[in-house]
């Protein structure tokens, strides 16, 4: 006889929930990467082709254009341009006396970033790696890719957080691990705008730009919900932010605050994870892992503010960095905007 299997509380959905979403992700990702790794093997193959034969713009530029042709008509759909051909030989120099490291950073890359990241810092392998390794760690698209770059983001690394109780709430390796994770503060120069504005729908947009960066910030984070809802004793609590990290085992909630660190914040966030572990952790879960982001922050006045609470919870700054130029262009813009659609919600009333 078939034994009838039950869920017994929405929680115990959201694991299994969660736990399938993680399963298909990862194999989506390899997938991915193997497809990518193989059509990148074959560039390098060419470009060292081209590269042992010798043939280069002033004497192989005939037998380049007519092995475009050539490729082309064989295979139509695999990009065998004139242009193509000449970025494999690129590839093939720039990478063929690079670290293994280097390489295998570079080689699960999309053909389109690789060109970019070739043309854009040329011989800095440092830098290379960098942003090889977090495109796809981070899963960025081309415009995150292209922004990091700009903003030269390998020279802004920020130090292990310590703003936080992680080791005094934690076991010693979760602490560390969690130290690795979390930051003292997160670099957003990617936003279109940079400083909070006194109307509250723009700090609402500003908010939500922050929210659209850190779902693409990825490093084993698996999204879970945006204002999630925590219900207890008949009345509801909104967490800005929750998430899984596959590695720590744990619910990671994230506060969002427009304005400088306030000491009763700690205290909101210690709730949230309160009700996290009491409601919606899973019995294999370690402990759920509070983060407030907020725009500054006192050092002192955090260590104070977390003196005595028993719950992980750790306080970060994001940066916002914006050429200034473009920030008042970006500002205004986004008044603009705001003060139009003002206009046509009175002419409708009217």
């Amino acid at each position: 006889m078939e034994t009838i299997i039950t869920i017994q509380n929405e929680s115990e959905y959201n694991e299994i929930l969660r736990h399938a979403v993680t399963v298909i992700e990862t194999a989506r990702r390899k997938t991915a990467l193997a497809i990518v790794g193989s059509s990148n093997e074959m560039h390098w193959e060419i470009g060292k082709l081209l590269y042992d034969k010798k043939l280069d713009s002033k004497h192989g530029d005939k037998v380049v254009k007519r092995l475009a042709a050539d490729l082309k008509a064989a295979y139509p759909k695999m990009g065998m341009s004139e242009r193509n051909l000449w970025d494999m030989k690129r590839f093939y120099v720039r990478f063929k006396d690079s670290e293994p490291k280097l390489r295998q950073a570079v080689a699960v890359l999309p053909w389109w970033n690789i060109n970019k990241l070739i043309s854009k810092i040329g011989d800095d392998d440092e830098a290379m790696q960098y942003y090889a390794e977090q495109t796809v760690e981070k899963q960025w698209n081309r415009d995150l890719m292209v922004n990091a770059v700009n903003m030269n983001m390998h020279t802004q690394l920020s130090a292990t957080n310590t703003s936080n109780n992680f080791a005094l709430t934690l076991s010693d390796v979760q602490a560390s691990y969690a130290n690795e994770v979390f930051k003292d503060s997160y670099c957003m120069g990617f936003l279109d705008v940079t400083e909070p504005v006194l109307e509250l729908e723009l700090e609402r947009r500003l908010v939500a730009k922050i929210k659209q960066f850190l779902l693409e910030l990825g490093q084993g984070f698996t999204y879970i919900g945006n204002q999630y809802n925590l219900n207890y004793n008949g009345k509801d609590y909104k967490v800005d932010m929750l998430f899984f990290h596959r590695g720590l085992r744990s619910l990671v909630a994230i506060d969002l605050k427009i304005s400088e660190f306030k000491p009763e914040y700690v205290g909101k966030m210690n709730i949230y994870l309160s009700l996290l572990d009491k409601l919606e952790k899973g019995n294999d879960e370690n402990p759920s892992i509070g983060i407030i982001l907020c725009a500054e922050k006192d050092n002192v006045e955090v260590e104070l503010a977390l003196d005595g609470f028993t719950k992980p919870i750790g306080v970060a700054e994001y940066k916002l960095i914006v050429p200034q130029k473009e920030l008042k262009q970006l500002i205004s813009e986004e008044i603009n905007t705001f003060n139009q659609e003002i206009a046509l919600k009175s002419d409708d009333v009217d």
